[in-house]
């Protein structure tokens, strides 16, 4: 698949309060790409003035006034395996709600701004997202690991604002890795922003991060009747397009112009972490609060795998989502998605490092003839 060069769009890092801007810059010892320079000023100016309507937001809507959290669905899966897919189906359903883009790109003040913004700023964003051909909108859902990176939480995504530093540390991923004072400010941050988000909303919140695949120990410790819906994709399509989305995020998002030295090995390495850290941890979910689907099924009979999903989590009567389910998947129906050619050096890779985790999710190792 060819390169192409991204849409304009505004920096994700304008997002942020001027303490974490500042922090970003500091941690990369200010070293922006010189085409990127004029974004440190403009920064300067955009992230002290989320600072100031973020204090202005806390005094209009107190956070003690913010409602009890009504336990999430957290949909857990490496990148590329079919979050969003499966994310975009059981929102369908007018008993969820979500984090929208906007919430997550701006997480300061979105009771403040987010009706302005999302009237008239739509032109901050490209049309598509940059790692296929998915909508993308303020409205539209998007992963609270945004949302948690620009509130200046400790999270991996935070390495895309400068990459030429050094790939993130897995204690990002993992979160109960972290010391106890970082692990705390984690939690009391996704705790918060996730009130936020139900204080004009009171709907069950489905959350699609990949990041949280490795957090089960500290997600069923702070919410422990949360459901949890795992999907698999076979690794020869996830492999490609995992090295495309972080050429893709770092182009567009990256205040330098990125490098990535070894990103093959960093996403064959990183894989192996997601993978064995769900399989280790996923025995403290409750059988009835977790469910694993493959992506494949889902595609070939997206219905039927909803239903099973509302019947073992018990998330209530199926007949309610299927009006929006069926609107969704007849809009959809031509959907492209992307294509990749699999060399034989590639496959080859692929077998020599992940082999093992092949057989352990029922994929086939494929020849390299």
């Amino acid at each position: 698949m060819s390169e192409k060069k991204p849409e304009w769009q505004a920096h994700l890092w304008l997002g942020a309060d001027l303490a974490h801007w500042l922090r970003l810059m500091g941690q990369a010892r200010f070293r922006f790409s010189w085409k990127h320079l004029h974004v440190a000023p403009i920064g300067l100016a955009v992230c002290l003035s989320h600072s100031f309507l973020r204090v202005v937001q806390n005094r209009l809507h107190p956070p003690s006034t913010f409602p009890d959290l009504v336990p999430p669905i957290f949909i857990l899966g490496h990148w590329r395996s079919g979050t969003t897919l499966l994310h975009e189906l059981l929102i369908t359903d007018p008993a969820h709600g979500f984090p929208t883009t906007y919430q997550c790109f701006d997480p300061l003040h979105p009771l403040l701004t987010e009706k302005l913004v999302r009237d008239n700023f739509q032109w901050l964003l490209p049309q598509k997202r940059p790692m296929d051909n998915m909508e993308i909108g303020w409205d539209r859902p998007q992963e609270d690991e945004f949302a948690l990176a620009l509130m200046g939480l400790p999270s991996p995504y935070n390495w895309m604002a400068f990459p030429n530093e050094g790939y993130p540390s897995y204690d990002l991923l993992n979160i109960d890795s972290l010391p106890a004072r970082q692990q705390l400010q984690w939690e009391r941050g996704l705790m918060h922003f996730l009130k936020m988000l139900q204080y004009n909303d009171s709907r069950r919140l489905v959350l699609k991060s990949p990041t949280h695949t490795c957090r089960i120990p500290t997600l069923m410790r702070m919410f422990p009747d949360a459901r949890f819906i795992y999907i698999t994709r076979d690794p020869y399509s996830v492999y490609p397009s995992t090295v495309n989305l972080w050429k893709r995020l770092t182009l567009a998002q990256g205040l330098q112009v990125p490098k990535l030295p070894d990103l093959e090995h960093h996403v064959v390495r990183t894989y192996r972490h997601v993978i064995e850290r769900y399989q280790n941890t996923r025995k403290l979910i409750p059988d009835k609060q977790l469910y694993e689907i493959r992506y494949e099924d889902l595609v070939a009979n997206p219905r039927d795998s909803i239903a099973s999903i509302y019947q073992h989590l018990s998330l209530g009567d199926f007949e309610r989502i299927q009006p929006g389910l069926d609107g969704y998947l007849t809009v959809h129906a031509n959907y492209e998605k992307n294509k990749w050619q699999m060399d034989p050096a590639m496959i080859k890779y692929i077998n020599d490092n992940l082999s093992d985790l092949l057989l352990s999710q029922c994929y086939p190792v494929r020849s390299v003839g």
